[in-house]
C-alpha cells in the first residue's frame, strides 16, 4: 500500500497518463476511448533500496496508457453464483471491445449484484440460488433468513431486470 507522500507525488504524473485519450479503438468504429478519471490499479515497483522506482512506475503508466479502460478493474462476483452465464458474457463482451452491448448488460446486472451483495448480502445471495434452481441453503447464525418484505424487494430487483 502506498502512503500518502508517495501518492502525492505519483498522482500528478499519474493523471496525466490516464486523463487523455487513447489510440486505441472501440467497438471497431475508429472512436478514440476517453479513460479520463479512471484510475486502475498499478503496482508500485520498488528499487532494492525500498525507494519507489519512478522510471518503472513510468513505464508501466504508458503502458497502461494504450488500454482502452471503461471504468471495470475487478469484481466481488456474487451474482455469478446465481447468474453466471451472464456475468461470463459480460467479460466475452468487454474482451471483444463491444462496449454498448457490455454496457446494456451491466445495468441490468447492477440492481441484482448490488441486492445480493451489499443490501441483503448473503441471505438474499442464498435465496436467489434457490431461485434459479441451485442450492443456497439456509443461513448461518448469526446471519437471518429474508423477511417477506425484503424476498419481495429482492424479487423485484431480479423481476425489473428481466431475470425472473
Amino acid at each position: 500500500m502506498l502512503g500518502p507522500r508517495v501518492w502525492a507525488s505519483v498522482r500528478p504524473g499519474l493523471s496525466r497518463a490516464l486523463s487523455r485519450n487513447v489510440g486505441a479503438q472501440a467497438s471497431g468504429d475508429g472512436r478514440k476511448v476517453d479513460i479520463a478519471g479512471i484510475y486502475p490499479p498499478v503496482t508500485t515497483p520498488f528499487t532494492v533500496t525500498s525507494e519507489v522506482d519512478y522510471g518503472k512506475l513510468e513505464e508501466n503508466l504508458h503502458k497502461l496508457g494504450t488500454f482502452p479502460f471503461r471504468g471495470a478493474v475487478g469484481g466481488v462476483c456474487a451474482l455469478a453464483n446465481v447468474l453466471g452465464a451472464q456475468v461470463c458474457q459480460l467479460e466475452r463482451l468487454c474482451l471483444t471491445g463491444q462496449w454498448e452491448d457490455a454496457q446494456k448488460l451491466q445495468h441490468r446486472l447492477i440492481e441484482p449484484n448490488t441486492a445480493v451483495t451489499r443490501r441483503f448480502g448473503i441471505p438474499g445471495l442464498k435465496k436467489s440460488m434457490d431461485w434459479f434452481g441451485y442450492y443456497g441453503g439456509p443461513c448461518r447464525a448469526p446471519l437471518q433468513e429474508l423477511s417477506a418484505a425484503e424476498e419481495e424487494a429482492l424479487r423485484v430487483e431480479f423481476t425489473n431486470n428481466g431475470w425472473l
